[in-house]
C-alpha cells in the first residue's frame, strides 16, 4: 500500500480529536485542480471509484474504506492506468468529519454497504440518519447521495427515512436491471454486485439530495 500513489493511510494519532492535515485541501494539494469531489464510502476494491473516474475526467473521486487489502486492488489499477483524478483514503467512516471541510464534497456514493440489519446496529448504517448528519458538515448544500444495494430492507428503510425528513428524492428503483437504465448506475458493477446478480438478486437504487441546513431525524426517535 505504501508503494502506491494516491493512497492515504493516516494513523489514529493523526486524526484523534483533531483534523487531518489535508482537510479542506484535497483538490488543491492532491488533485491540483478545483474540480468537483465525489466520495465512494465503503469502497471495497474501488470499482465505483475507478469506474466513475474513467468516465468523468473533469471530476475528482476518492474511495474510503478501512480494509487495505481491498483498497489495494483499486489503487493498483489507478497506478497502472495513470489516472490522476482518483485517490483512496484508508479510514473508518466514523472519522469522516476529520477529513473533509464544509462544502468540500459534491456527491457521495454508497455501494452495497453492510445493511446492519440488527436493530441495535442500525445507527451504523451508512445511509442512516446518524451518518447523514455527519455528511451534512462537508457535503455541499443539496449534494447528491446515491445508495445501491441488494438488501431490500435497507432500501425500504432508507426510502422511508428520505420521505420522513422531506429530502428531495430524485430517483428510486427496486430493480434497476428490469427498467432499461443505461447510465453509470448499471454500467459499473462491483465484485459483490456481480455475485448478487448471479444469485438472481434484485439490485435497488436510491438517489436523493441532502440539504446542508436540515438535521436528519431518526424514524425511531420521532415515533417514541
Amino acid at each position: 500500500m505504501e508503494s502506491l500513489d494516491r493512497v492515504f493511510q493516516p494513523s489514529l494519532e493523526e486524526i484523534l480529536n483533531r483534523d487531518y492535515s489535508l482537510k479542506g485541501k484535497w483538490s488543491r494539494e492532491v488533485f491540483r485542480n478545483e474540480q468537483d469531489l465525489v466520495l465512494e464510502l465503503g469502497c471495497g476494491k474501488g470499482e465505483y471509484t475507478v469506474g466513475l473516474a474513467r468516465s468523468n475526467p473533469d471530476r475528482n473521486f476518492m474511495g474510503l474504506d478501512i480494509k487495505g487489502a481491498r483498497i489495494w486492488t483499486g489503487a493498483k489499477t489507478v497506478q497502472q492506468e495513470k489516472l490522476t483524478n482518483v485517490a483512496f483514503l484508508r479510514t473508518r467512516i466514523d472519522f469522516i468529519n476529520s477529513f473533509f471541510a464544509r462544502d468540500e464534497v459534491d456527491e457521495i456514493w454508497i455501494t452495497f454497504p453492510d445493511p446492519q440489519g440488527k436493530r441495535r446496529r442500525q445507527k451504523k448504517r451508512l445511509p442512516g440518519a446518524h451518518f447523514l448528519n455527519k455528511y451534512r458538515s462537508f457535503l455541499k448544500d443539496g449534494g447528491l447521495i446515491h445508495l445501491k444495494t441488494d438488501n431490500r430492507q435497507l432500501y425500504e428503510d432508507t426510502l422511508e427515512l428520505v420521505h420522513f425528513n422531506g429530502l428531495p428524492l430524485e430517483q428510486s428503483s427496486e430493480d434497476i436491471y428490469s427498467e432499461g437504465w443505461t447510465d453509470e448506475v448499471v454500467n459499473i458493477q462491483t465484485y459483490y454486485e456481480q455475485r448478487f446478480l448471479s444469485e438472481g438478486l434484485q439490485i435497488n437504487y436510491l438517489r436523493f439530495r441532502l440539504p446542508a441546513g436540515k438535521e436528519i431525524r431518526e424514524l425511531n426517535n420521532d415515533s417514541e
